[in-house]
């Protein structure tokens, strides 16, 4: 499969919450790293999805936020991971974060220089990855 996305979690559906319009998705991987998703059940109902199905979570890199500290506020996205900074890639204007979780996936996060600057973002630095469950697609084998 090729795609645009960076961030690919492949892994198998271990919560299935499902309401009258929408669902909220858990995704596993292998390494035990969580990614939650909202679908609508239209698009729940059409991929099959249920407890055990092998999925993919799909998350475009300029939709992930990082944050660095100790947090002086609780945020909405439903989806934050702790992990630490393992490649940091410059450009002319935007820095191409990449960040080692846990359970061995990976996320690539799009920030301006300047903001990586302000972070103080290197090779080893602890961060949250913050990103809307609105904002994974998710995808099931053919």
């Amino acid at each position: 499969m090729a795609i645009s996305a960076r961030n690919l979690f492949k892994g198998k559906v271990t919560a299935l919450k499902e309401g009258p319009i929408h669902a909220e998705v858990e995704i596993t991987t292998t390494g035990g790293d969580k990614i939650v998703a909202t679908l609508t059940e239209a698009s729940v109902s059409s991929l099959g999805l249920g407890i055990g199905k092998e999925a993919v979570a799909v998350v475009k890199a300029p939709w992930v936020t990082l944050l660095t500290g100790t947090p002086e506020y609780r945020f909405s996205a439903r989806n934050q991971l702790q992990g630490t900074v393992s490649a940091l890639l410059k450009g002319a204007v935007n820095c191409q974060v990449t960040v080692a979780l846990p359970g061995g996936s990976t996320v690539s996060a799009m920030v301006t220089n300047a903001a990586a600057a302000e972070l103080c973002l290197a090779e080893g630095t602890p961060v949250t990855v913050l990103f809307k469950a609105s904002h994974v697609f998710v995808g099931v084998p053919v």
